[in-house]
Protein backbone atom coordinates (compact mmCIF):
# COMPACT_ATOMS: atom_id res chain seq x y z
CA UNK A 1 0.00 0.00 0.00
CA UNK A 2 1.46 3.57 -1.11
CA UNK A 3 1.74 6.06 1.53
CA UNK A 4 2.96 9.53 2.05
CA UNK A 5 5.37 9.42 5.03
CA UNK A 6 4.59 11.77 7.93
CA UNK A 7 1.42 12.23 6.64
CA UNK A 8 -1.88 12.69 8.33
CA UNK A 9 -4.11 9.16 8.60
CA UNK A 10 -6.47 11.48 7.53
CA UNK A 11 -6.59 14.79 6.47
CA UNK A 12 -9.61 16.95 5.05
CA UNK A 13 -8.49 20.48 2.75
CA UNK A 14 -11.21 22.46 2.37
CA UNK A 15 -14.60 19.68 2.59
CA UNK A 16 -17.58 21.20 1.89
CA UNK A 17 -20.80 19.52 0.86
CA UNK A 18 -23.37 21.57 -0.24
CA UNK A 19 -25.78 23.13 2.17
CA UNK A 20 -24.33 21.16 5.08
CA UNK A 21 -20.35 21.91 5.57
CA UNK A 22 -18.52 24.57 4.83
CA UNK A 23 -14.55 24.37 4.02
CA UNK A 24 -13.32 22.22 6.56
CA UNK A 25 -9.58 21.68 7.38
CA UNK A 26 -8.64 19.63 9.58
CA UNK A 27 -6.25 16.44 10.26
CA UNK A 28 -6.24 13.01 12.31
CA UNK A 29 -2.91 11.98 13.45
CA UNK A 30 -2.39 7.89 13.80
CA UNK A 31 -2.90 7.37 17.62
CA UNK A 32 -5.43 9.50 18.26
CA UNK A 33 -9.10 8.87 19.87
CA UNK A 34 -10.81 12.00 18.30
CA UNK A 35 -13.93 13.45 19.38
CA UNK A 36 -16.48 15.12 17.14
CA UNK A 37 -18.96 17.44 19.07
CA UNK A 38 -21.38 20.44 18.22
CA UNK A 39 -25.29 21.13 18.71
CA UNK A 40 -27.99 19.20 16.69
CA UNK A 41 -27.21 20.39 13.11
CA UNK A 42 -24.32 21.37 13.17
CA UNK A 43 -22.79 18.82 10.57
CA UNK A 44 -21.05 16.11 12.52
CA UNK A 45 -22.68 12.92 10.64
CA UNK A 46 -22.26 14.91 7.30
CA UNK A 47 -18.40 15.04 7.60
CA UNK A 48 -18.04 11.96 9.40
CA UNK A 49 -19.83 10.28 6.19
CA UNK A 50 -17.77 12.93 4.11
CA UNK A 51 -14.29 11.64 5.55
CA UNK A 52 -15.46 8.26 5.11
CA UNK A 53 -15.84 8.84 1.12
CA UNK A 54 -19.40 7.74 1.29
CA UNK A 55 -21.21 11.51 0.33
CA UNK A 56 -19.48 13.26 -2.07
CA UNK A 57 -18.05 16.40 -1.13
CA UNK A 58 -15.69 18.93 -2.61
CA UNK A 59 -12.50 20.05 -1.82
CA UNK A 60 -9.91 16.62 -0.80
CA UNK A 61 -10.24 14.31 1.56
CA UNK A 62 -6.97 11.60 2.23
CA UNK A 63 -6.25 8.75 3.76
CA UNK A 64 -1.99 9.08 4.61
CA UNK A 65 -1.90 11.45 1.72
CA UNK A 66 -4.10 9.49 -0.21
CA UNK A 67 -6.82 10.78 -1.87
CA UNK A 68 -9.72 8.53 -1.36
CA UNK A 69 -11.79 9.40 -4.73
CA UNK A 70 -8.78 7.68 -6.25
CA UNK A 71 -8.20 4.25 -4.21
CA UNK A 72 -10.87 1.41 -5.45
CA UNK A 73 -13.74 0.76 -3.39
CA UNK A 74 -12.62 -2.58 -2.28
CA UNK A 75 -9.30 -1.34 -0.53
CA UNK A 76 -11.37 1.19 0.87
CA UNK A 77 -12.92 -1.16 2.48
CA UNK A 78 -10.35 -2.45 3.98
CA UNK A 79 -8.68 1.06 5.04
CA UNK A 80 -11.69 2.63 6.49
CA UNK A 81 -14.55 1.75 8.53
CA UNK A 82 -18.02 3.64 8.58
CA UNK A 83 -20.59 3.16 11.32
CA UNK A 84 -23.91 4.86 10.80
CA UNK A 85 -25.72 6.72 13.65
CA UNK A 86 -29.30 5.16 12.11
CA UNK A 87 -28.27 0.80 10.84
CA UNK A 88 -31.37 -0.34 9.51
CA UNK A 89 -31.95 -3.92 8.83
CA UNK A 90 -34.82 -4.30 7.08
CA UNK A 91 -34.11 -7.81 5.92
CA UNK A 92 -33.61 -11.53 8.37
CA UNK A 93 -29.88 -11.10 8.85
CA UNK A 94 -28.41 -12.55 11.58
CA UNK A 95 -26.11 -10.92 13.79
CA UNK A 96 -23.00 -12.99 12.48
CA UNK A 97 -23.78 -11.99 8.98
CA UNK A 98 -24.16 -9.03 9.40
CA UNK A 99 -20.64 -8.96 11.07
CA UNK A 100 -19.31 -10.76 8.43
CA UNK A 101 -19.76 -8.09 6.13
CA UNK A 102 -17.41 -6.47 7.67
CA UNK A 103 -15.28 -8.88 5.45
CA UNK A 104 -16.20 -8.58 1.89
CA UNK A 105 -13.39 -6.38 0.92
CA UNK A 106 -11.43 -8.95 2.26
CA UNK A 107 -12.92 -11.18 0.33
CA UNK A 108 -15.34 -12.55 2.66
CA UNK A 109 -12.76 -14.94 5.04
CA UNK A 110 -14.47 -14.65 8.12
CA UNK A 111 -11.07 -13.77 9.53
CA UNK A 112 -11.75 -11.73 13.05
CA UNK A 113 -15.76 -12.65 12.67
CA UNK A 114 -16.20 -14.50 15.95
CA UNK A 115 -13.69 -12.12 17.47
CA UNK A 116 -15.46 -9.65 16.94
CA UNK A 117 -18.65 -11.20 18.42
CA UNK A 118 -16.80 -11.52 21.85
CA UNK A 119 -15.48 -8.30 21.78
CA UNK A 120 -18.77 -6.98 21.76
CA UNK A 121 -19.98 -9.43 23.75
CA UNK A 122 -22.74 -10.93 20.74
CA UNK A 123 -21.85 -14.35 20.85
CA UNK A 124 -25.48 -15.75 22.71
CA UNK A 125 -26.95 -13.32 19.83
CA UNK A 126 -24.87 -14.48 16.91
CA UNK A 127 -27.93 -16.21 15.51
CA UNK A 128 -30.71 -14.37 15.96
CA UNK A 129 -31.96 -11.60 13.44
CA UNK A 130 -30.34 -8.48 14.16
CA UNK A 131 -33.99 -6.88 13.11
CA UNK A 132 -35.39 -8.75 16.40
CA UNK A 133 -32.57 -6.41 18.96
CA UNK A 134 -32.76 -3.49 20.75
CA UNK A 135 -31.14 -0.07 19.78
CA UNK A 136 -28.05 -0.88 21.91
CA UNK A 137 -27.47 -4.53 20.68
CA UNK A 138 -27.75 -2.98 16.80
CA UNK A 139 -25.24 -0.30 17.24
CA UNK A 140 -23.34 -3.05 18.82
CA UNK A 141 -23.73 -5.56 15.96
CA UNK A 142 -22.64 -2.35 13.84
CA UNK A 143 -19.61 -1.23 15.69
CA UNK A 144 -18.76 -5.26 15.48
CA UNK A 145 -18.34 -5.09 11.87
CA UNK A 146 -16.45 -2.11 11.59
CA UNK A 147 -14.09 -4.19 13.94
CA UNK A 148 -14.29 -7.19 11.59
CA UNK A 149 -12.81 -5.05 8.91
CA UNK A 150 -9.34 -4.86 10.48
CA UNK A 151 -9.68 -1.05 8.78
CA UNK A 152 -6.85 1.36 10.46
CA UNK A 153 -9.45 4.37 10.37
CA UNK A 154 -12.77 3.64 12.49
CA UNK A 155 -14.80 6.33 11.61
CA UNK A 156 -17.96 6.37 14.20
CA UNK A 157 -21.27 8.54 13.95
CA UNK A 158 -22.42 8.51 17.58
CA UNK A 159 -21.80 5.25 18.77
CA UNK A 160 -22.36 5.51 22.59
CA UNK A 161 -25.57 7.01 21.93
CA UNK A 162 -28.06 3.96 22.80
CA UNK A 163 -25.83 2.05 24.96
CA UNK A 164 -26.04 1.79 28.77
CA UNK A 165 -23.21 3.21 30.52
CA UNK A 166 -20.96 -0.52 30.98
CA UNK A 167 -21.19 -0.89 27.57
CA UNK A 168 -20.67 2.65 26.78
CA UNK A 169 -17.42 2.70 28.73
CA UNK A 170 -16.02 -0.84 27.13
CA UNK A 171 -16.46 0.72 23.94
CA UNK A 172 -14.25 3.71 24.89
CA UNK A 173 -11.86 1.14 26.03
CA UNK A 174 -12.01 -0.16 22.43
CA UNK A 175 -11.92 3.11 20.71
CA UNK A 176 -8.14 3.24 22.70
CA UNK A 177 -7.09 0.13 21.99
CA UNK A 178 -7.64 -0.22 18.28
CA UNK A 179 -6.05 3.45 18.17
CA UNK A 180 -2.80 1.89 19.54
CA UNK A 181 -2.59 -0.23 16.52
CA UNK A 182 0.18 0.29 13.69
CA UNK A 183 -1.18 3.31 11.93
CA UNK A 184 -4.82 3.82 13.49
CA UNK A 185 -6.85 6.19 14.58
CA UNK A 186 -10.33 6.68 15.96
CA UNK A 187 -12.47 9.58 15.11
CA UNK A 188 -16.26 9.47 15.96
CA UNK A 189 -19.35 11.93 17.36
CA UNK A 190 -20.71 12.36 20.60
CA UNK A 191 -22.94 14.23 23.06
CA UNK A 192 -20.90 14.41 26.26
CA UNK A 193 -18.89 17.36 26.57
CA UNK A 194 -17.76 15.86 30.15
CA UNK A 195 -16.57 12.67 27.91
CA UNK A 196 -15.46 14.47 25.49
CA UNK A 197 -12.55 15.61 27.89
CA UNK A 198 -11.13 12.88 28.73
CA UNK A 199 -10.19 12.10 24.60
CA UNK A 200 -6.76 12.60 22.89
CA UNK A 201 -8.56 15.53 20.49
CA UNK A 202 -11.44 17.10 20.22
CA UNK A 203 -12.90 18.98 17.04
CA UNK A 204 -16.07 21.50 17.31
CA UNK A 205 -18.47 21.92 14.67
CA UNK A 206 -20.64 24.96 14.40
CA UNK A 207 -23.45 25.52 11.63
CA UNK A 208 -21.47 23.35 9.16
CA UNK A 209 -18.19 25.44 9.86
CA UNK A 210 -15.21 23.91 11.99
CA UNK A 211 -15.16 26.54 15.18
CA UNK A 212 -12.08 24.97 17.02
CA UNK A 213 -10.00 21.85 17.26
CA UNK A 214 -7.47 20.60 19.56
CA UNK A 215 -6.89 19.41 22.96
CA UNK A 216 -9.87 19.50 24.80
CA UNK A 217 -8.85 21.06 27.81
CA UNK A 218 -7.63 23.94 25.05
CA UNK A 219 -10.61 23.36 23.01
CA UNK A 220 -13.67 23.25 25.18
CA UNK A 221 -13.53 26.07 27.35
CA UNK A 222 -16.38 28.09 29.20
CA UNK A 223 -16.35 30.75 26.73
CA UNK A 224 -16.70 28.51 24.03
CA UNK A 225 -19.29 26.31 25.60
CA UNK A 226 -21.38 29.21 26.04
CA UNK A 227 -20.90 30.58 22.66
CA UNK A 228 -21.58 27.49 21.25
CA UNK A 229 -23.73 25.14 23.12
CA UNK A 230 -25.47 28.10 25.28
CA UNK A 231 -24.41 26.50 28.35
CA UNK A 232 -22.49 27.55 31.51
CA UNK A 233 -19.35 25.38 32.85
CA UNK A 234 -17.73 24.80 35.61
CA UNK A 235 -14.65 22.80 35.82
CA UNK A 236 -13.53 20.42 38.81
CA UNK A 237 -13.29 16.82 38.66
CA UNK A 238 -15.59 16.25 36.37
CA UNK A 239 -17.16 19.35 33.39
CA UNK A 240 -20.70 20.09 34.91
CA UNK A 241 -23.48 21.87 32.72
CA UNK A 242 -26.53 23.61 33.72
CA UNK A 243 -28.47 25.94 32.04
CA UNK A 244 -27.04 29.77 32.41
Amino acid sequence: METTMNAPLLELKNVTVLHRIEAVNWAVESGQVVGLVGPNGSGKSTLIQAAAGVLPASGAVRWQGRPLRKIAAMERGRLVAWVPQDGRFEFGFSVRSVVGQGRYAHGDDGAGVEEALARLELRELAERPVSQLSGGERQRVLLARALATGAPLQLWDEPLAPLDPRHALQILQLARELAQRKNAAVVFSLHDLSLARELDAVVVLERGKLRAAGKPVEVLTPALLLDVFGVRAQTTERLTLKLP
